[in-house]
């Protein structure tokens, strides 16, 4: 699981992360990852979870935060750069679907080449396959 201090909880971070990140979206997750530009902020990656209430009641929504906060955590190893945040917004076809597919959803987000340009810090060399 991520550590609660790995976690985004203030709304200017929330805020800052949707309107300034690069966003990638899959059939049932947007994933939003933005670089951190306070110097007093390290030890990252950041993770915060927007799941509405259009996802399902009290308890869907929190299986579906569970599901996903185990699923960011595996795939810690494929931030070398520590210093993003990342917001996760589930769509209401979240609940429905089994934690692998969250999980296979994420990780390829997190493959996407904007987002690869973005933490591995280089914007400069993405390449567009033709």
């Amino acid at each position: 699981m991520v550590a609660a201090v790995h976690r985004i909880s203030r709304g200017s971070d929330f805020n800052r992360t949707l309107k300034t990140g690069v966003r990638v979206s899959t059939r049932d997750l947007t994933v939003h990852v933005a670089p951190v530009t306070d110097l007093v902020t390290v030890g990252g990656p950041w993770l915060g979870l927007i799941v509405s209430k259009s996802v399902g009641n009290a308890v869907v929504r929190h299986r579906v935060a569970r599901r996903l906060r185990a699923a960011f955590a595996a795939r810690l190893p494929e931030f070398p750069r520590t210093e993003v945040m990342v917001v996760l917004r589930a769509r209401p076809s979240a609940a429905t679907v089994d934690s692998t597919d969250l999980a296979d959803q994420l990780s390829g987000a997190l493959r996407h080449r904007r987002v690869r340009a973005l933490v591995d810090g280089s914007a400069d060399r993405v390449r567009i396959p033709r």
